[in-house]
């Protein structure tokens, strides 16, 4: 019964765990300043600001996406 108390205990504490790292937020910022992104400790996205410059071309606005969001995924684990 001891080892149940024990598990229930370490369960508990996971969990708690990651109700803070939600609030543990990361910011990434592509090397010129053009997309932020802002996540949780948990790889959850919380926010994506985007150059309006980036917008007229689909091709460079995914690659950046790309990258700096694998950045910032990074950086949270």
């Amino acid at each position: 019964m001891n080892m149940m108390g024990k598990l229930k205990e370490t369960q508990k504490k996971v969990e708690e765990t990651k109700k803070r790292l939600d609030t543990v937020l990361i910011d990434e910022v592509s090397n010129d300043n053009k997309i932020k992104i802002t996540l949780t400790a948990n790889r959850a996205i919380k926010a994506i600001e985007i150059d309006d410059a980036l917008l007229e071309d689909k091709e460079l606005l995914e690659d950046y996406l790309i990258l700096t969001l694998n950045k910032a995924i990074e950086k949270a684990t």
